[in-house]
């Protein structure tokens, strides 16, 4: 067996492991880089370390645009194979992928302009709308712990993550017929931290001989346990009394749905005030919709919830936005208010309006609840720079930043450890990927002081044999 690190190698972005097995190619998770625009066209446009074509399955991890992005381009250049999916992972996918081929399509239009103005040669899209609807004819959805063979001697099984809806480890169950074993290859995805307010907590995989794993959050800890609603009450208490608004980038899918839930036990409780709460993001709205459709994935709480007479994730001080000109209104209110929109990292959607027409006042809250790569512009507000650029203008920071990292979706370095520590089996060989190169070689060190094994960063473009 083989495996190529093909993206997300030292990096949080991008995901994309080839592992090739009896003459298979098996593709996991076809993530987008995000990062730079230029940078991140440069990266995505093509595919260096694959040809689409002679790829034979593709089994996604979860919706996240990072690691489901870049499918419908691989689609458009050849691949004809089957895409294995949860029923969640599929259903969210139907609309994430949609959203970021308009917010291409947009953004192609207005690099366009320029490009025009210059004398230069107009630029296409990485995909268009379409082309993602085409990509969704060759998805094929699976429940969580319903094995399915995927290719000669390899068996996939999905099991929970805890990480957004659907999010699921990859199990792939291999009959090596170069060596004659039978061997267990666990792929992690993205790993959740348990306790989470909405989801189940993640599924301990057994029997693990080969592992590929996350490491998104390696060598940082959370400031905060999950569950904390305490310090995400206190931190809205003080932006209410700054009187300006609170703006939240939130990724589209579960970060918005957990705050809701939040929100609205918080308001149950008395502990806020009743103020309005504004979600604008087409996305958001939608992805809420379909998280009513798969009680599956629940932890128990939210399960009675949803089939008691309270919507979870619905209240009455709360509007949800899909037009752009109501989005457009939101700049008349000069009151506090709580406006989510996406994208979490601020590299897209309207929250870079919202930030725009707001940042520069000192009233003004922005409340980061997730995590921002580097060269985004959220990572840029989380690390404290006074002047950003967005829309190509530089804009001076005076808004106050916060940071709630109790809600994060991601394990931390310690959690990591004992997620780790959980999963039985030999574990030989483990590859880390999925983290930056110094967050990366921490928790290297720290899984090799507790383990036997070889442990090793995935190095973009190496191949290696086990």
């Amino acid at each position: 067996m083989k495996l190529k690190f093909c993206g997300a190698a030292g990096t949080t972005t991008g995901s994309q492991h080839l592992l090739e097995v009896n003459g298979h190619r098996i593709l996991l998770d076809c993530g987008l880089y995000q990062g730079s625009r230029k940078d991140a066209y440069e990266i995505n446009c093509c595919f260096p370390h694959f040809d689409p074509r002679e790829i034979d399955a593709v089994v996604l991890s979860h919706a996240h645009i990072d690691h489901s992005g870049n499918l419908p381009n691989l689609t458009l250049k050849g691949f004809e194979g089957n895409i294995y999916a949860t029923d969640a992972t599929r259903d969210l996918c139907q609309i994430m992928l949609a959203d970021s081929a308009h917010i291409q399509e947009s953004d192609i239009e207005w690099i366009n302009k320029h490009r025009k103005r210059e004398g230069l040669e107009p630029v296409e899209p990485l995909y268009t709308q379409q082309d993602a609807e085409h990509c969704l004819r060759q998805f094929v959805s699976v429940s969580y712990d319903r094995p399915i063979p995927i290719c000669d001697g390899v068996k996939a099984t999905f099991l929970d993550a805890g990480h957004i809806l659907g999010a699921a480890q990859v199990l792939l169950e291999i009959d090596d017929k170069t060596d004659g074993q039978h061997k267990r290859f666990l792929f992690s995805g993205d790993v959740g931290r348990g306790h989470n307010e909405v989801l189940r907590d993640p599924v301990v995989a057994e029997d693990i001989d080969f592992l590929l794993m996350e490491s998104t959050y390696g060598g940082r800890e959370h400031m905060a346990p999950p569950g904390m609603g305490e310090q995400f009450a206190q931190v809205l208490k003080e932006a209410i009394k700054r009187g300006g608004k609170i703006l939240i980038p939130s990724f589209a899918v579960e970060r918005t749905q957990q705050m809701l839930f939040l929100l609205n036990e918080l308001f149950e409780n008395g502990e806020l005030p009743r103020i309005k709460v504004i979600v604008d993001s087409p996305l958001a709205v939608n992805a809420t919709e379909i998280y009513r459709l798969h009680p599956a994935c629940f932890n128990e709480e939210v399960y009675e919830t949803l089939f008691g007479k309270q919507n979870p994730f619905g209240f009455d001080n709360l509007t949800l936005i899909r037009s752009v000109a109501a989005s457009k209104d939101l700049n008349k209110i000069h009151e506090p208010v709580i406006i989510i929109s996406a994208s979490g990292m601020c590299e897209a959607g309207r929250i870079r309006h919202h930030l725009k027409n707001n940042i520069g006042d000192p009233n003004c809250t922005v409340l980061f609840v997730g995590y921002c790569a580097e060269h985004t512009l959220g990572r840029r507000l989380r690390d404290g720079y006074k002047e950003v650029a967005i829309f190509g203008k530089k804009t001076k920071v005076n808004a106050k930043i916060e940071i709630v990292d109790s809600l994060s979706g991601h394990a931390d370095h310690s959690e990591l450890l004992d997620y780790f520590k959980a999963i039985s089996g030999p574990k030989k060989k483990v590859w880390l990927v999925h983290g930056e190169r110094q967050g990366g070689l921490t928790l290297k060190q720290d899984l090799s002081e507790i383990h036997d094994g070889d442990v090793e960063l995935g190095v973009l473009g190496a191949e290696v044999e086990f």
